[in-house]
């Protein structure tokens, strides 16, 4: 018997990662909100540079307690919406049933373990581009990857769902260290996702900066500093390498452009104030990054 997987906050990254399992042949549950009545109506739509695909019918669901139990949970929800995700998760989990956090920023899995103490845990990281444009239409620009790190639990069984995500056509791996695949994540989010909210730009206008571009580089090295001090050694070579993937990529709007643009609230504390924090009891100062927390605070006040 296969895993059986939920997928709770089925925007665009949990409807790509989840969309991809189940047309791969696993048994998927999907959590939808304003979403629901068009996706059982007209299934669920994959529009990906890969090759579209249309999900119909949908195991689709308004509320966790119409879901069965599940071995696998993929979260797709923002952080900021993490108040709420162990009342989603208790209907949903048995006793070896293992939640993986695809979120950005850092402290994520231990709340979480704290609301839930005996849950397997794991953290994913998504390197994609993609975006819901309309009720039960996704587009998946470019991309894909999923980096999976345990955070406590059973390694086999996060094995057993790279397994599947590679079966399915994704670029999966399970990292040695969850906490490493953290920041690495964070060396790109950090710049690009409070900057497009900033300079109210996509990723290509930013980079077409030279200025914006070199501090661009600044906060990167910062994240990969403040990493080393935490005791990851990330390459001091990555902001460079990742500023060369993102000026190929296809032009784009993170998730908090998205969010900004929408009046939702930012996922500051994840992806700025816990790695600021976490630093700083490290012993390193983020200046250019604290300072662009500073400002995204602001921008959130403003929005609630």
């Amino acid at each position: 018997m296969g895993l059986k997987y939920a997928v709770i906050g089925t925007g665009a990254i949990g409807g790509f990662y989840g969309g991809k399992l189940a047309k791969a042949g696993n048994e998927v549950h999907f959590l939808f909100r304003s979403d629901f009545e068009q996706v059982k109506k007209n299934g669920l739509q994959i529009n990906s540079v890969d090759g579209d695909f249309l999900l119909n019918p949908v195991h689709a669901y308004h509320s966790t307690t119409d879901m069965p139990a599940c071995d696998v949970i993929l979260v797709g929800l923002k952080t900021t919406a993490n108040h709420q995700l162990a009342s989603l998760l208790r209907p949903i989990l048995h006793e070896n049933s293992l939640v993986v956090l695809i979120q950005n920023g850092l402290g994520v899995e231990e709340k979480l373990a704290a609301e839930l103490p005996h849950t397997n845990i794991a953290g994913g990281l998504a390197f994609i581009c993609a975006q819901k444009n309309s009720p039960g239409v996704i587009s998946h620009l470019d991309l894909g990857r999923i980096n999976l790190g345990l955070y406590r639990g059973n390694k086999e069984q996060l094995e057993q769902v790279c397994t599947d995500f590679c079966k399915a056509g994704v670029d999966a791996h399970v990292a040695e260290s969850l906490g490493y695949a953290r920041w690495h994540k964070l060396v790109w989010n950090v710049p690009f996702n409070g900057m497009c909210v900033v300079l109210n730009s996509n990723t290509d206008r930013l980079l077409e900066n030279e200025s914006i571009r070199e501090l661009s580089h600044e906060m990167m090295q910062e994240v990969v500093e403040a990493a080393q001090k935490c005791g990851y050694n990330l390459d001091n070579d990555l902001p460079h390498k990742m500023i060369n993937m993102t000026m190929k990529m296809e032009p784009y709007a993170p998730s908090m452009k998205l969010d900004f643009d929408n009046k939702r609230t930012l996922e500051v504390e994840a992806i700025y104030s816990a790695p600021v924090k976490a630093a700083q009891k490290a012993g390193y100062k983020m200046k250019k990054v604290a300072m662009l927390e500073q400002q995204l605070k602001f921008i959130n006040a403003r929005l609630s």
